[in-house]
């Protein structure tokens, strides 16, 4: 008898230890799936930053790309200025007036190659094909020997700035 007891002891306690070992299967199974949920959280969140960071870094290289921008656009309103003045002088004469001007060709010169300098170029349009992404039609006109659509006449320059629109030339289109 004492045998058979013994036995249905052994048979409980390997009862026990089998809903144990469950009961520890379960627990590990579930802190596995938990470790795996969290290890993919954290994936998420590291592309996340990563993304983050490069937006970042974009904006900032473009922002100093295009710095400046708004100086320049005061600074060519001056140089359409220059250009105005310069037109007047009558280059045959020596006179008070082209001895004066002289002067403002070399202020023009030296501002322009500044601009150059820092990546402002003049759009080119005379007799181009009208483009609205760089040109703004201001006026139409029919021309003889000329297709539709092409520049005839530039009213103001436009400029582009490391390859940005800074200001669109005002044009007139033939018809």
């Amino acid at each position: 008898m004492e045998n058979s007891e013994n036995n249905k002891e052994e048979v409980k306690k390997e009862v026990k230890e089998t809903k144990k070992d469950k009961k520890n299967n379960k627990e590990i199974e579930k802190l596995h799936e938990e470790n795996v949920s969290l290890n993919d959280k954290l994936l998420r969140v590291t592309a996340e930053m990563q993304n983050m960071r490069k937006r970042y870094e974009d904006e900032i290289a473009r922002i100093y790309k295009y710095d400046g921008e708004k100086i320049i656009q005061k600074l060519l309103a001056v140089l359409d200025n220059f250009e105005r003045a310069i037109n007047m002088d009558t280059e045959d004469k020596e006179d008070e007036i082209s001895k004066f001007l002289s002067g403002f060709k070399i202020i023009y010169s030296d501002l322009r190659s500044y601009l150059d300098s820092i990546g402002v170029k003049e759009i080119d349009c005379m007799k181009q094909p009208f483009n609205p992404e760089t040109m703004e039609a201001v006026m139409t006109e029919k021309a003889e020997g000329v297709e539709a659509g092409i520049v005839i006449d530039v009213l103001q320059k436009g400029y582009t700035y490391n390859d940005k629109v800074v200001r669109h030339a005002m044009v007139m289109v033939s018809e």
